[in-house]
């Protein structure tokens, strides 16, 4: 089973079109790289897959679960980092990663648990009581991938994660998420518009102006350009802007 199914998805913000027949599948256990510059649906996307908007055309699905008629079960497999953070700055790591297993109706004992596992695989144990406002951005990056795998989703989204973080912190953020592909199965969507942050074992899904105008392995795409993802990109990109 796939860890996510899109089919045929568009979307329009009034009379501009933002995505157009979208179409593609992730294997679970595999890093996903979806690239596009800033403006190409990338975040319209997620905002889909997290049901923010409603799916106006296609199909989603999550692990088997449709998101229009299965709504609860797709999103207990789907754990997300946004673009923008949404920790409250006032409260203490650990009050952040509570309030989130309330949400999700976990009982006490249970998140307790989870908490103790998350702040470790994360390396936060030392900074549980500490208010968020006080961490650097890579540690809130962390905060934030920890309280969406507390659940124990099977799928996670992360629109332009690295954004705003210095060089160290971005790639530490880069080579942790790949690091929990490895280990605990996991299966990563990442939205981003570098191409640094994508690696030839990658999938790669590329998206221009609402389509997706490639799609394979990363290494495949780049093959006809000498393995050169940065000139595959700028190809593929200049060829749909001239369409």
């Amino acid at each position: 089973m796939n860890a996510l199914e899109v089919a045929d998805v568009s979307f329009s913000y009034g009379a501009r079109r933002a995505l157009e027949q979208v179409s593609f599948s992730l294997a679970p256990g595999r890093f996903s790289a979806l690239l596009g510059p800033n403006g190409a649906g990338k975040s319209t996307l997620i905002a889909l897959l997290t049901r923010l908007y409603d799916l106006q055309q296609g199909e989603l699905q999550v692990c088997g679960h449709s998101l229009r008629q299965q709504p609860r079960q797709a999103l207990r497999q789907l754990g997300v980092v946004f673009q923008q953070s949404t920790l409250d700055l006032d409260l203490s790591v650990e009050q952040n990663l509570r309030y989130h297993a309330a949400l999700h109706g976990m009982p006490r004992k249970l998140a307790a648990e989870r908490i103790d596992q998350e702040l470790a695989r994360q390396h936060l144990g030392e900074r549980r009581r500490d208010k968020v406002r006080e961490l650097n951005g890579g540690h809130r990056r962390r905060v934030e991938i920890a309280r969406a795998l507390l659940h124990h989703p099977r799928l996670l989204l992360l629109d332009e994660p690295s954004v705003g973080l210095d060089p160290a912190s971005r790639q530490a953020l880069i080579q942790h998420v790949r690091q929990l592909c490895r280990d605990e199965g996991l299966s990563v969507l990442w939205a981003t518009h570098l191409l640094d942050e994508a690696q030839a074992e990658d999938v790669l899904l590329v998206l221009n102006h609402g389509r997706l105008i490639a799609q394979g392995d990363a290494a495949a795409i780049s093959q006809q350009d000498d393995g050169d993802l940065n000139a595959a990109f700028q190809r593929l990109t200049q060829l749909k802007d001239c369409a």
